[in-house]
């Protein structure tokens, strides 16, 4: 069997370790032969490959990024796009495909199952939003990554008397503020689950203040106030229509200066957080996600996704891992409340 991999959508700490997982156990267990598709759909859209073998997959798997590169190319926005994948792979021999990826990646693995293309999907997503799994991998390092920046901005906030507002990726899931908001310390935390009230923030900022230390906020990219006229979006949109976000932590950081008089500033992780070396555990997830994938792969039991459920690899159909995000809820979100203030 001939097995065509890619990833889709960001970059993500641990693809090379599925990428590798798959490669070594698909070769010296089942004998199969890979070919890695370049840049996540334009790949099979344009039949643009490299060499996919043991050799390629070795010393990669501490490494960030992704050896076969990424894209937000959305093959179901182009005229026929489906069907020339499908040509494609039989042109080249490609019996199954693995795509890596989230939401939207893994839309378009459901869209093409749909139309009798045999695939096995894996979840990555360092926002942690992919529905019927408990952890995606990238998440682990995105958190680690920004605990060690408040870490930082504690030292600083409080030797100059000023509020540090430190703004996270989430889009539509604020999965990465609340743990990184909560190991790290922080006074607030806003995510976009819950809109916030600006009065309550100050509230809070203040509040701090009279106790003689430093207010830290951790703001997901896509918080908004109650009456949202704080959200920051630049009208852009990408291939899958996503608004691109940004500058809602310097509009607190603004907001909070001109209402409590004191020095506010907001530092924005942006790609760090996805950037680098995976975490221990993300690379034990990856790798094991990896391992299953190919393990699905031999069963032909397609149209699945690998998902990571209590401590155990299971399977779910790829249409239940996307037909909604997994936001955080209600109860997460009022434990990090206790520590608010």
């Amino acid at each position: 069997m001939r097995v065509g991999v890619l990833t889709g959508g960001g970059d993500c700490p641990g693809l090379n370790a599925v990428i590798r997982a798959v490669v070594r156990k698909g070769v010296q267990v089942y004998g199969q032969e890979f070919v890695g598709f370049r840049d996540g759909w334009r790949g099979p859209l344009e039949g643009d490959t490299i060499a996919l073998d043991v050799q390629a997959v070795r010393g990669i798997l501490p490494r960030g990024g992704t050896i076969l590169g990424s894209s937000r190319t959305n093959p179901v926005k182009v005229e026929g796009g489906i069907e020339r994948i499908k040509d494609n792979l039989a042109g080249l021999g490609v019996d199954a495909l693995i795509a890596i990826g989230g939401e939207d990646t893994l839309g378009v693995a459901a869209e093409l199952h749909r139309n009798g293309v045999q695939v096995v999907g894996v979840p990555k997503t360092i926002d942690n939003d992919l529905n019927a799994t408990d952890y995606t991998f990238g998440f682990d390092t995105a958190v680690n990554i920004a605990v060690e920046a408040i870490d930082r901005l504690h030292t600083t906030a409080e030797s100059h008397h000023r509020a540090l507002i430190c703004e996270v990726m989430g889009r539509h899931a604020g999965w990465i503020a609340l743990h990184a908001g909560m190991a790290a310390g922080a006074n607030v935390v806003l995510i976009p689950e819950r809109p916030f009230d600006i009065d309550r923030v100050v509230e809070y900022v203040e509040s701090r203040f009279k106790t003689r230390y430093a207010p830290i906020i951790v703001v997901s990219e896509g918080a908004h106030p109650v009456d949202g006229q704080m959200e920051v979006a630049t009208g852009e949109l990408d291939a899958f229509g996503h608004v691109r976000l940004g500058g809602i932590g310097q509009r607190l950081a603004e907001e909070i200066e001109k209402r409590t008089g004191k020095e506010a500033r907001a530092t924005v992780l942006g790609h760090i957080q996805r950037g680098g070396t995976p975490s221990a555990f993300d690379r034990v997830l990856a790798t094991r996600f990896g391992l299953q994938a190919i393990d699905a792969v031999h069963d032909g039991d397609w149209g699945k996704m690998v998902a990571l459920q209590g401590t155990d690899i299971v399977r779910v159909g790829l249409d239940e891992a996307t037909k909604e995000l997994k936001t955080v809820p209600a109860e997460r979100y009022a434990e990090a409340e206790v520590f608010f203030g």
